[in-house]
């Protein structure tokens, strides 16, 4: 898949609004004081351009390296200085020192299993300055046990179709995503089918809480809602603010 066709299939199943969303939320607990602030996961760099334009000095980091191409060209375009490293969230030795880390998207609940999970928030305390902020977000065990089974989505346009399947995984609190793009590739006057399955894995809260307590963050906030509300029983993404 070409660069430009995964940034049309990746941008198909984004809602724009979203970014605005998440900044809201970082702006909740750091007021947009120009902090150096380390983005894990950041894809194809829209929430990173978003920070940036926020006022914040981001620097993006993503495992794949043709998201991070699509991110400089995001920048470029957008008329921003936005530093990319390619790199894995589970070591984050050569990133840097920053006063704040984010990690958005439910990108936490790729990590395979708790073991990981830990792993990257002790990654994340280390490249934290004294008292330095972890903003992310994680699917609730609401959400993947009793929303996510069975959901269907399809949407389509003159370029891109996608169909969007959901069941139930293996593990405990486990989903499995299966996804079938059908690209126009206007040289051949035709349309590509394109097929991916996304992994995602929770943990009940209080999971999540423990083990940030392991990895040294000594305060915790969970919210709901973008950070606008408290958590609740049905609440199907939670948000965490903590501090090293």
């Amino acid at each position: 898949m070409s660069y430009q066709t995964f940034a049309q299939v990746y941008d198909a199943i984004m809602d724009d609004t979203l970014y605005e969303r998440w900044g809201h939320f970082v702006d909740l607990h750091l007021q947009s004081n120009g902090q150096k602030l380390l983005e894990l996961a950041c894809g194809t760099g829209a929430l990173a351009v978003t920070l940036k334009k926020r006022g914040y000095n981001v620097t993006g980091l993503d495992l794949s390296p043709n998201m991070l191409s699509l991110a400089n060209e995001r920048a470029v375009t957008n008329g921003v200085q936005l530093p990319l490293i390619e790199g894995n969230m589970l070591d984050l030795s050569e990133a840097g020192e920053f006063e704040v880390v984010t990690c958005f998207s439910d990108s936490i609940c790729y990590m395979p299993d708790e073991k990981a999970v830990l792993a990257v928030f002790k990654e994340v305390a280390k490249t934290l300055t004294k008292t330095g902020k972890f903003l992310f977000d994680v699917h609730s065990t609401y959400q993947v046990d009793e929303v996510f089974p069975g959901y269907m989505y399809n949407d389509q346009s003159e370029e891109i179709s996608f169909l969007w399947q959901s069941y139930s995984g293996e593990q405990p609190h486990s989903i499995e995503h299966d996804l079938t793009f059908f690209v126009y590739n206007e040289d051949k006057d035709l349309y590509e089918r394109f097929d991916e399955t996304h992994k995602e894995r929770t943990y009940p809260l209080e999971a999540y809480c423990d083990m940030l307590k392991q990895a040294g963050f000594s305060s915790i906030e969970v919210f709901s809602d973008f950070g606008d509300s408290e958590v609740e029983k049905k609440s199907i993404r939670w948000f965490f603010a903590c501090t090293k």
